[in-house]
């Protein structure tokens, strides 16, 4: 009902369960899902990887109570572009659809601080592995953007930092996904700590 009475957010489908989220998703082509982890008859992990076969310009937000570590990984991991905890209040939900879906990654802030936990935890098994193939080069503006992006400064905030226009920030975002062959804004960081293309203090 939230996102029906935003005259700018058109909502195109309900779906009861895991199961027919996947199907609607590849039905309809969403711009944006918005989901909870736990769900009947398929999880929203396993929803949100086929999601992102089925549909894979969609924009997947898991709106959820649980605050487990493990499941926002997993879902950072199956493709998600936001993971907002259930105590945020109700006015901030058109905000997360509209922000996805101009290309920022969003997370609750009680989560944040165990998302660069295992960014740190990342960096540091990285370096008891012995890298097999070569990371994807970027450039040296790609690797600025990619830093910008780990702080969580959005499209716009970019490009006033870097003196760029604001579809520049998006095309390098988008040859940095393609070039690392990855779904969102966040895979991105979590990659570049792994590859230890990206150090978080």
């Amino acid at each position: 009902m939230v996102l029906q009475a935003e005259p700018d957010i058109e909502v195109i489908g309900e779906g009861g369960d895991g199961h027919e989220a996947v199907q609607m998703a590849g039905d309809l082509l969403p711009d944006v899902v918005l989901m909870d982890i736990r769900m009947p008859r398929r999880s929203g992990i396993e929803a949100c990887t086929a999601i992102k076969d089925a549909a894979p310009s969609a924009k997947i937000v898991m709106l959820t109570i649980s605050d487990e570590e493990e499941d926002l990984f997993e879902a950072i991991k199956a493709g998600a572009s936001g993971y907002l905890l259930k105590e945020i209040s109700i006015d901030e939900v058109p905000q997360a659809v509209r922000a996805v879906h101009g290309g920022q990654s969003l997370i609750s802030p009680s989560m944040a601080s165990k998302l660069i936990t295992e960014f740190a935890a990342l960096a540091k098994r990285s370096e008891e592995r012995t890298q097999q193939v070569p990371a994807p080069r970027l450039t040296d503006r790609e690797m600025e953007v990619l830093r910008l992006v780990a702080r969580g400064l959005g499209n716009r905030e970019i490009a006033r930092e870097l003196f760029i226009s604001e579809n520049t920030v998006k095309n390098h975002v988008r040859n940095i996904l393609e070039k690392l062959q990855l779904h969102s804004r966040m895979e991105a960081v979590v990659y570049a700590v792994r590859e230890k293309l990206l150090e978080i203090t």
